[in-house]
């Protein structure tokens, strides 16, 4: 087995978890190969002695890899995307952020789930994606995909935008906000979450519009089937909006037209037969929590 691993520093809260993953692959004579950047890290905190292989780019690993480890938060796992791409090598996210719905495996459970892991005892959980081109090219469409959610916002001005959407073809409505998200079943319990939009569980073929301060405030998030193709035409008072692919920020011309779909290949989330969607969104979120329940 060959092991990638991606992964952000965050001080004190990081370092024990760092060291319990490479302690466990080290008793395990597993191979590893880490991003060359997050090594640099562990090299300069004293965290690692070892020589280790080291990658770049998806070119490094699409093809040499059994899975790809996350230590870090959720907005870590949607950086990891770029290394795997269509390449179906499964992602396990390991938490060392707050809270944590894609990276489920918290710090006090490394070592039995890692073991768990190497004796292949999980699931696999596809996650669609979202992609999104533009009729300028402003966009590069090597990175045009996003796991949680593609977002249209105002730039540079405090002025909403107007954001004239079409589902298929139809005209659908000009949502007066402060931008739009276009969220996927795995971004639901996200951004899109934040601004009102309902919970969708990973199986369900849906994408979510959800509008982030409308000015109408009969403008309600929307589920609509992924086989929809959404076109977004933004005007407003200057000469720029952003777009975000999770957490990729491009600036974008006004009236340049987004064509936003599902995109052509899945992600593959690791799951461990306790650490269910339900059961992370029930912790997360706290339910069941109240006494008088």
């Amino acid at each position: 087995m060959k092991v990638a691993i991606f992964g952000q520093y965050y001080q004190n809260d990081t370092r024990p978890i760092i060291r319990d993953i490479f302690e466990f692959f080290l008793n395990k004579k597993i191979e590893l190969i880490i991003e060359e950047h997050f090594l640099d890290i562990l090299y300069e905190q004293n965290l690692v002695e070892n020589k280790y292989q080291t990658f770049k780019s998806y070119a490094c690993i699409k093809n040499s890899v059994d899975l790809l480890i996350s230590i870090g938060g959720d907005g870590t796992i949607l950086r990891s995307i770029t290394y795997v791409r269509d390449s179906g090598i499964p992602i396990l996210g390991i938490n060392a952020g707050r809270l944590g719905f894609l990276a489920k495996v918290q710090k006090e459970d490394i070592a039995s789930f890692l073991e768990k892991i190497i004796q292949k005892k999980y699931t696999l959980s596809k996650r669609t994606l979202l992609c999104v081109e533009t009729n300028d090219n402003s966009i590069d469409t090597e990175f045009n995909f996003a796991l949680n959610e593609i977002t249209v916002n105002r730039k540079d001005t405090t002025s909403m935008i107007t954001v004239e959407t079409h589902l298929n073809g139809e005209y659908l409505t000009s949502y007066w906000a402060d931008g739009l998200i276009i969220s996927t079943p795995t971004g639901s319990t996200g951004y899109s979450l934040s601004c009102g939009g309902p919970v969708l569980t990973p199986e369900v073929e849906s994408f979510v519009i959800t509008p982030i301060a409308p000015h109408n405030l009969n403008a309600r998030p929307l589920v609509i089937p992924n086989n929809t193709v959404i076109k977004l035409k933004v005007s407003g008072r200057e000469e720029q909006f952003l777009t975000s692919l999770d957490s990729r920020i491009t600036a974008v011309k006004n009236e340049v037209e987004l064509t936003i779909k599902k995109n052509h290949f899945d992600i593959n989330m690791i799951e461990i037969a306790h650490e269910t969607f339900l059961s992370t969104l029930r912790n997360k979120l706290l339910w069941g929590e109240d006494k008088r329940n």
